[in-house]
């Protein structure tokens, strides 16, 4: 289980399981060039508002570009701000020395609160980036560190996805945005029959994100957005699911509130110990965010393994 020194949450606790922060005085976001609403640095004191409004005790932070340098800024801010519970960083899986990459981040200042790595692999040319060797090795120095890693990909990448969860079987591994299905075209299939082969593998949760940047621009409902949650829902149930914000790549097409109504609305029908687990419980469990023990006869997820552009990042 990953080392943390934070108290244990209350329970139940209210997550976002992914957001992102930037600083563009720090270090440009060349993604954000042809996007203005994002063209500008975003901090925790800017979230902290919808936060608070949304009653979320915590967050997990995420990475936004492939630079080393970003990661121990992230663990920093972990550090001294108390809602941040975890932080989904980046390191050069391709390293021969990942695993001592991702040790020093663990040793240096915020580093308990590394959970995660993260790639852009939905920025990878090579349709087969995920099968190299090199990364193979990278993914499997992530498990050993105890840590989590989260896929982001576009829909037709997730062939390589269940490939490569399936490969690596002692590795926890999180889908960001439900894997960008196509919803703007209103595509459910292949990227449902997918969803249902990923889910089948234990060792793998998804997120309920990012799915409001995916659909019409400028014309998103929830109707339109419906058939790709409950197929998420169904597939990997409550206690494999965990809502996401995506703040502030959202304000492309919504607001915070607006986002979390959207998910409050697919998930009105479930229990309230349910509706508990995707709004933080999964996001506590998978990235062990505190001492939480699992219910007796279900999985605990520590013990899996040791230890647009103009869209969702």
């Amino acid at each position: 289980m990953i080392a943390s020194d934070a108290s244990p949450l209350a329970t139940p606790s209210r997550v976002d399981s992914h957001h992102h922060v930037w600083d563009l005085e720090a270090r440009d976001q060349p993604w954000t060039a042809e996007l203005p609403a994002l063209r500008r640095s975003f901090s925790l004191a800017d979230l902290r508002p919808a936060l608070a409004a949304a009653h979320m005790d915590g967050t997990v932070v995420v990475q936004t570009v492939c630079v080393a340098e970003e990661t121990p800024e992230l663990l920093g801010l972990a550090e001294t701000a108390p809602e941040v519970y975890g932080v989904v960083g980046w390191a050069d899986l391709c390293s021969p020395d990942v695993a001592g990459r991702l040790a020093a981040l663990r040793d240096g200042p915020g580093g308990s609160h590394l959970v995660g790595v993260r790639h852009q692999v939905q920025e990878e040319p090579d349709p087969n980036w995920l099968g190299r060797p090199d990364v193979r090795n990278g993914l499997q120095a992530v498990g050993e560190a105890g840590l989590v890693y989260d896929f982001v990909v576009r829909h037709y990448q997730l062939p390589a996805v269940i490939g490569t969860v399936s490969a690596l079987d002692d590795v926890r591994f999180v889908l960001d945005h439900g894997g960008k299905p196509d919803i703007a075209n209103g595509a459910l299939e292949p990227w449902r029959s997918y969803i249902v082969q990923l889910a089948g593998l234990p060792n793998v949760a998804v997120k309920l994100s990012g799915l409001v940047t995916e659909a019409d621009h400028g014309g998103w409902t929830t109707g339109q957005i419906r058939p790709y949650a409950e197929a998420m829902l169904e597939a990997f149930g409550p206690r494999r699911t965990m809502w996401g914000s995506d703040w502030p790549v959202c304000l492309l097409e919504a607001d915070y509130g607006e986002v979390l109504a959207a998910a409050e609305d697919f998930t009105a029908s479930l229990s309230a110990d349910e509706r508990g687990e995707i709004f933080g419980g999964t996001a506590r469990r998978w990235y062990t965010l505190a001492a939480t023990q699992p219910e007796p006869g279900q999985p605990d997820p520590a013990e899996l393994g040791p230890g647009r552009t103009g869209g969702a990042i």
